[in-house]
């Protein structure tokens, strides 16, 4: 009877025992997991720096797989994380995985599971990526919403939406809560409200090789806003006027606007062609003369166009040289009805 009443005792004690490291390890496995955005001082450059998201971090929206052979009412089961962060599970119940990656998951299922199985091994995939999203919008050929899974830098970013269309402008627009950090950008700004840290790359230079600084860690709910080329036009007596876009840094050349265009037309007069160039809103353009005939020959400077300029190359008869033909000319080539 004494022998009984010692084992009955001895296996409760064992019970409290177990049930104590597992609740003992799972505290301490809580504490050491960071939540989203914090920092620790052996995987931070500076304190205050909000760690990369090398590794996915779950959150609301994402769903989860949990694979454990030998627990039949959990293999293979799925779960969305919640608003809060929360999953509910079979077997463990409520708990939270909101900021941690997959492997901080599995700890933390793993020591759910403690007591109920014997060296339990549970397995945690992703099949569902929805908590992260950055938006790339505008000059791309696939704009949209992506979701981010593990580090991505802006140009991988860009390639997932398609790459850059051929009028994208130069420069590209990241936008990042202020929550991340500030971007890691010389001429980086903060919006009014404090909200928002906005900076811009030069993409052109980047795809180049010559700024790889600024190929940056992109972050969840980043804004990279690709804005299309500014342009100039050419219109008149060219074999094809319209507009045309500025996609490189160094510009375009009046006899490169020409070339754009295809050549001057058989009736061109080039000695009386003619630049309007914007001098603000509601403002009429500027007019200046151009010798054309002795660019083409080397006997004048060939200067470069700025954003918005019309070249205006008249016809030989010589009734069509002003500002009206060139408006005509403009609004014929491309629609817009501008001010000169």
């Amino acid at each position: 009877m004494f022998k009984m009443h010692s084992f009955a005792g001895m296996g409760t004690l064992l019970f409290v025992l177990v049930f104590g490291i597992a609740a003992g390890t799972a505290a301490r496995a809580a504490d050491a997991i960071p939540a989203a955005g914090t920092t620790t001082s052996s995987n931070s450059a500076t304190a205050g720096t909000p760690l990369a998201p090398a590794l996915y971090r779950l959150g609301p929206g994402d769903e989860i797989k949990v694979q454990q052979p030998n627990a039949e009412e959990l293999d293979g089961k799925t779960a969305r994380v919640n608003d809060q962060g929360f999953v509910n599970l079979p077997l463990i119940g409520r708990l939270q995985v909101g900021g941690l990656t997959v492997e901080q998951t599995e700890a933390l299922v793993t020591t759910s599971l403690a007591r109920l199985l014997v060296h339990p091994a549970p397995v945690v995939a992703i099949t569902e990526y929805r908590s992260q999203p950055v938006s790339v919008l505008g000059a791309v050929n696939t704009p949209g919403v992506i979701q981010l899974q593990g580090r991505k830098t802006l140009v991988e970013m860009l390639s997932m939406a398609g790459g850059l269309r051929q009028d994208a402008g130069t420069d590209v627009e990241v936008t990042r809560r202020l929550s991340y950090g500030k971007l890691p950008l010389t001429g980086a700004t903060t919006d009014p409200q404090n909200e928002y840290s906005i900076a811009r790359v030069n993409v052109a230079a980047l795809l180049k090789g010559n700024n790889p600084s600024e190929n940056i860690t992109i972050y969840p709910q980043d804004i990279i806003s690709v804005p299309k080329a500014d342009q100039i036009y050419v219109v008149g007596n060219v074999k094809k006027p319209g507009g045309f876009p500025l996609t490189t840094n160094g510009g375009v050349s009046i006899l490169q606007a020409v070339a754009l265009a295809e050549g001057l037309g058989p009736e061109a007069a080039p000695k009386n062609a003619k630049i309007y160039r914007s001098s603000g809103d509601d403002q009429p353009k500027t007019e200046i003369a151009i010798d054309l005939k002795a660019i083409m020959t080397g006997k004048g400077p060939d200067v470069n166009l700025l954003p918005k300029d019309v070249l205006f190359i008249p016809d030989s008869a010589g009734k069509k040289v002003g500002a009206k033909a060139a408006q005509i000319a403009l609004s014929a080539a491309t629609g817009l009805a501008w001010r000169f």
